[in-house]
């Protein structure tokens, strides 16, 4: 079964559960598990193992200087944690990892991440790919972040989601999953949406959002 699952992670897709079985003989790995909010990793917590969600999920959060967490991002089974983190002079996590429910993690030593690298071109380009693919995700969510206001923020999200062709979209997550997702209180996320709204910007109805003035939101970006 730990064999099945783990050939499913992108950093193992291509090796089939019983190459996966003789890549690991020797390997230095061990599941962990975790409860319900438990914490996994601290911010700047040493790096020194690769960890694959085997079952359940996670979820990474930053503290702004005002103390608010703010979620980056929940991590699925079967996807790795942090695994652009591993190397580098300072690796260490660079949030806080928790449990978002009972949550099983498969942990493999970074010597064996190596070993790994010498007798695997796919499990090598798998990984290659994982960290540039973060390292572009991180990028956008800095520039995210960026924005001073909701209905910035609010705006590049819809904007994203249409692309240039799309005059219609829906929004992937909840009101109260945004809401966590850009950092604010649930109220304050309904209050700017329903004010673009007001505005003739877009119109709602539940998760789907038709765009009415593309050229406002873009300025919004620009406020």
């Amino acid at each position: 079964m730990l064999f099945q699952q783990l050939s499913q992670s992108p950093v193992f897709r291509g090796i089939s559960p019983e190459e996966m079985e003789t890549l690991l003989l020797g390997a230095q790995y061990k599941i962990k598990k975790y409860s319900k909010g438990d914490m996994v990793a601290f911010r700047e917590d040493r790096c020194e193992n690769l960890m694959i969600v085997m079952k359940g999920s996670v979820k990474g959060e930053m503290l702004d200087p005002s103390g608010k967490s703010i979620k980056i991002e929940d991590i699925m089974a079967p996807y790795p944690i942090a695994s652009a983190f591993l190397f580098g002079q300072r690796n260490q996590f660079p949030v806080n990892v928790t449990a978002n429910e009972d949550v099983e993690i498969f942990s493999l030593a970074k010597e064996s991440v190596v070993d790994l690298f010498q007798r695997n071109r796919t499990f090598l380009i798998n990984y290659l790919n994982s960290i540039s693919n973060r390292s572009q995700f991180l990028a956008n969510k800095l520039m995210f972040l960026n924005f001073k206001t909701i209905k910035g923020k609010l705006a590049n999200y819809i904007l994203k989601l249409a692309a240039p062709d799309k005059e219609q979209v829906t929004l992937p997550k909840s009101q109260s999953e945004m809401a966590q997702f850009f950092g604010v209180t649930r109220p304050s996320f309904a209050r700017s949406l329903k004010e673009m709204e007001q505005e003739g910007l877009i119109e709602t109805h539940r998760r789907e959002i038709k765009i009415l003035n593309r050229q406002q939101l873009i300025k919004l970006l620009q406020q």
